[in-house]
């Protein structure tokens, strides 16, 4: 997530100065065919490139509001995860006064949690664009804390080793540990440590961080539906390849209402004013989509692992640990 005021424009033309040579070229051909050659044909009524820019832009309107969507959704998921977990950490140890042992178990068994979820949703999918060209030179401007260190690792902070081994065979890890809090809190109830009531409690808490999971899991591996995807990929470059020859005929007719070195010449503005207004349409559908997977790495990601660190944080000062690791870690107004 970019925290900072603005983006700037340095910025901003640094990540799609990949298109921009393209556009640049686009501009240039059909002026050298009309102008130079005299191939007059090539000119299209301004009417159809009207027709095609409008029916482009509602598209990528479309395509950008699901997009912006989908990271909402993710937003609100990680939102409720850190309130539940908050819930989570107080139940632990005001049912458990007596145990402060168990107490520290299950909070930091949570934090194992809440840390193998955010990695798995780091994990890369191929329809993402993080190694996009333009993603990747971005990249280098800020690091991922899940791929600094292993999830093993980290899971080695929080579980004994003989339940991290077990965890580590599992196909979705994160599923595995609520299942053994589940099971922690069984042993504890047949125990007596805990009555009935809380029992009860505590279990519809794992409920909701199955569902929860759930949720951020299906924003993950569901991809952004590709028909949306590929039909607004085309209207874009047919509207910026058909641009520049729509503007032929109007530009050339300025030549009658000027004099001076710019007699003659008028045409060649087609170049930069073709340019930024494909640049303008193809820019707005590269912010669209780098918005629609929400953990894939990005710079406007939902923060989940700054989320993560912040809610390690808390959970353990409920414990009263203190001396903990800053976990603000942003580089260059961008937090992950």
């Amino acid at each position: 997530m970019y925290i900072g005021k603005s983006y700037t424009l340095i910025e901003f033309v640094t990540w799609t100065k990949g298109k921009i040579y393209t556009l640049l070229l686009l501009g240039f051909i059909p002026i050298c065919l009309y102008h130079i050659f005299g191939v007059k044909w090539v000119a299209i009524p301004w009417s159809v490139i009207a027709m095609l820019g409008t029916a482009t832009a509602f598209i990528l309107g479309f395509k950008n509001n699901l997009s912006y969507s989908r990271s909402l959704e993710a937003q609100n998921v990680w939102t409720a995860i850190v309130s539940n977990s908050r819930s989570w950490g107080l139940v632990s140890q005001d049912y458990l006064q007596d145990n402060s042992e168990i107490s520290k178990s299950l909070i930091y068994t949570h934090i194992a949690w809440v840390t193998a979820l955010r990695y798995s949703m780091r994990e890369s999918k191929r329809w993402e664009s993080t190694n996009k060209k333009n993603n990747v030179e971005y990249r280098k401007r800020f690091t991922i804390p899940e791929q600094q260190t292993t999830l093993e690792e980290e899971l080695a902070k929080y579980l004994v080793p003989a339940e991290l081994q077990n965890i580590l065979k599992a196909k979705n890890i994160s599923t595995q540990i609520l299942s053994l809090q589940s099971k922690t809190l069984k042993s504890l109830y047949e125990k007596q440590e805990i009555n009935v009531t809380q029992f009860v409690d505590m279990e519809k808490s794992i409920k909701e961080f199955y569902n929860l999971q759930g949720k951020s899991e299906q924003i993950k591996n569901s991809p952004f539906p590709r028909q949306y995807n590929i039909i607004n990929n085309l209207l874009i470059q047919s509207f910026s390849f058909l641009l520049p020859y729509g503007l032929l005929a109007d530009f050339n007719r300025l030549n009658e209402s000027v004099s001076g070195v710019m007699k003659g010449n008028m045409i060649w503005l087609i170049i930069p004013f073709s340019f930024l207004i494909s640049w303008l349409y193809s820019s707005i559908a590269q912010v669209g989509e780098n918005t629609e997977n929400p953990f894939e790495g990005g710079a406007n990601d939902v923060p989940i692992s700054q989320i993560s660190f912040q809610l390690e944080a808390e959970l353990r000062e409920m414990l009263g640990e203190v001396n903990l690791t800053d976990f603000n870690r942003s580089q260059n107004n961008i937090i992950l």
